[in-house]
């Protein structure tokens, strides 16, 4: 079972609970102030997605996989969920919803198409493995080294995120570096799944992203008739992080419709 972080509704309602499943790379934590904004009348649930944060190391990472993990943690959740994925958590998402469409009430997607992309990210996990990790007891220190490697400072914040400092025996990744190298076609690809999801969709992008490009269009509305598209202005694909309260401004209001 993924490890979950659960933020319960300050004021419940009838509301079903939203599952909240991240991009490569990131972790529930990540989404923990748009989590605990968007809990005000329903449970949200923000999970690590296998290989990544305290959930279980697996070696595989192809979207059946994700999609059917996220499948168990929402039959614990009572059946049925509201569900927003980012990135990979969209692809996986978008797979669940597609194979087992009775678990998902609502769905958003967030900046990424039911596509195969030919970009690679595995130079990402180049440099957090060539991180040299002896003696590092800070998160300033640590970043001073990644800096040598990787200089875009929003990347280096975002890895160090999965930096355990505490963990026994000195610094480790929490995240599965080798598996996902080893299982990027898969990640970056599509598994060409076929199926319908009739409920609302919402596929939300950043207006400055290329991941969701109007050749998508045809190929999203076959496999989700339902869907409503929206951008949010002056963002790219973290329009999650550069534009937070629009991003969730956005998604309760397609929740709540």
């Amino acid at each position: 079972m993924l490890a979950t972080i659960r933020h319960p509704a300050t004021t419940p309602t009838d509301a079903v609970p939203l599952l909240i499943a991240h991009g490569l790379y990131g972790s529930a934590r990540n989404w923990g102030a748009i989590a605990r904004r968007l809990a005000d009348e329903r449970d949200v649930v923000a999970v690590d997605m296998r290989n990544h944060g305290d959930s279980p190391w697996w070696a595989t990472h192809g979207y059946p996989d994700l999609a059917a993990d996220l499948a168990g943690v929402i039959e614990g959740l009572g059946g049925k969920a509201d569900l927003l994925g980012h990135s990979m958590g969209g692809k996986a998402a978008m797979q669940l919803a597609l194979t087992h469409g009775g678990l998902v009430r609502r769905l958003v997607v967030a900046d990424i198409a039911p596509v195969a992309y030919d970009h690679d990210q595995s130079r990402h996990v180049r440099a957090m493995r060539a991180l040299d990790l002896t003696g590092i007891t800070t998160r300033g220190e640590a970043d001073r080294r990644l800096a040598e490697i990787e200089d875009d400072p929003s990347l280096r914040a975002f890895f160090l995120q999965s930096l355990d400092l505490k963990a026994e025996g000195g610094p480790r990744w929490r995240l599965n570096l080798d598996v996902l190298e080893t299982e990027m076609a898969q990640i970056v690809g599509w598994p060409g799944t076929q199926g319908r999801f009739d409920g609302p969709t919402l596929f939300l992008t950043g207006a400055n992203s290329t991941y969701v490009r109007p050749e998508h269009r045809e190929t999203i509305l076959n496999l989700f008739p339902n869907a409503r598209f929206a951008k949010i202005p002056g963002t790219g694909h973290w329009l999650h992080a550069e534009k937070p309260r629009a991003f969730e401004e956005t998604v309760r209001v397609f929740l709540t419709a």
